[in-house]
């Protein structure tokens, strides 16, 4: 006869099949992204020439291309898709509402608009551009938080004050603009539509260095995460402090947001998407870490689809998650009310 420990042992061996095989495919479909968008570009390196340079070879053309421009693009999107799509999930699952993700309720705009000051208003570079779209992201998720009332529930006022706070923080970048020189407002519009353009070897070994930190700490917290939808008390009877536990999922989505953002933009609705698909995924699993392969994958994605997907037009990434992103929005808000939650 079978015991109750074994049939206990069944069940949990089925979910953790299925998400072994889930992150596996992911895993391979993100290397053959990388492939794809490395090397099938408009100059076309082949596989064994590829392996030649990574070796040290130089090959006139070839070398260049590869890697100053196509393979950074395409590590970079890697990593921009894992930023936003780890921390969108994790928010989507700490305020328990599909809608709660960093673009949706501003915070991604108000490191944009921290970066927009420092690069037009105060012409700085590099990392001060960094601690600017930080502060940005900080003073927008600080404002949703004070003003959307609860204790880190997710609401509709919530969603009602990011979307507001949205707004003003698009009336401030355009002022901004309005102020730039033609040129640099020709920048910051590329920009703004959330861009792999031009990134560099630096910007991915700063990038890196910040995921390696904040990634692995949100899926350690991710896995508490769903204790909060029992409460604030039942939480603390087992063992859980929802208010820390709280302030580090936001102190590592912020800055995880900001950080991408400063370097490729407001790449929009990836952390939006991320969530919603990581848990179709791997149903009552946790959501963060698929979620970040999720994001990777729909930014290698689009990216190819921009730069190749209308003969002679490269668009900005942003342009493609866009105009995937918005249509479920917008089904998302006329088919679910904005209070429902997320486990």
């Amino acid at each position: 006869m079978t015991s109750t420990a074994d049939l206990l042992a069944h069940a949990r061996r089925g979910p953790r099949r299925r998400r072994a095989l889930v992150v596996s495919t992911l895993l391979l479909l993100i290397a053959s992204l990388v492939l794809v968008r490395a090397l099938l570009g408009d100059y076309r390196v082949s596989f064994p020439d590829a392996l030649r340079i990574l070796g040290g070879e130089q090959i006139p053309g070839a070398s260049f291309v590869l890697m100053e421009s196509t393979l950074p693009r395409a590590v970079m999107a890697v990593l921009a898709g894992a930023a936003f799509g780890a921390a969108g999930a994790a928010f989507q699952v700490m305020l328990r509402n599909p809608l709660a993700s960093p673009d949706v309720l501003g915070i991604t705009l108000g490191a944009s608009a921290g970066a927009v000051v420092a690069v037009v208003v105060l012409g700085l570079r590099g990392t001060p551009v960094t601690l600017a779209a930080l502060s940005g992201a900080v003073v927008a998720a600080g404002l949703i938080l004070s003003q959307s009332g609860g204790r880190g529930g997710a609401t509709g006022r919530m969603v009602l004050v990011g979307v507001a706070l949205a707004a003003g923080l698009s009336a401030v970048v355009h002022w901004v603009l309005v102020r730039a020189s033609i040129y640099q407002a020709q920048d910051a519009m590329v920009w703004l539509s959330g861009s792999l353009n031009s990134v560099t070897w630096g910007e991915i070994a700063r990038l890196l260095v910040i995921e390696a930190l904040l990634v692995p700490l949100l899926l350690v917290l991710g896995g508490r995460l769903p204790v909060l939808g029992l409460g604030d008390d039942l939480a603390a009877g087992l063992g859980v402090r929802a208010g820390r536990l709280r302030a580090g999922v936001t102190a590592a989505v912020v800055t995880l947001v900001a950080a991408a953002t400063a370097i490729v933009g407001p790449i929009a609705f990836v952390g939006f998407l991320s969530g919603p698909i990581a848990r179709r995924l791997v149903p009552g699993g946790p959501a963060v870490g698929v979620g970040a392969l999720v994001g990777a994958v729909v930014v290698l994605a689009a990216d190819y689809l921009a730069a190749y997907g209308i003969p002679g037009t490269a668009l900005p990434v942003g342009v493609v998650t866009g105009l995937l992103g918005a249509p479920v929005l917008l089904w998302m808000l006329r088919s679910r009310p904005s209070t429902q939650e997320v486990r």
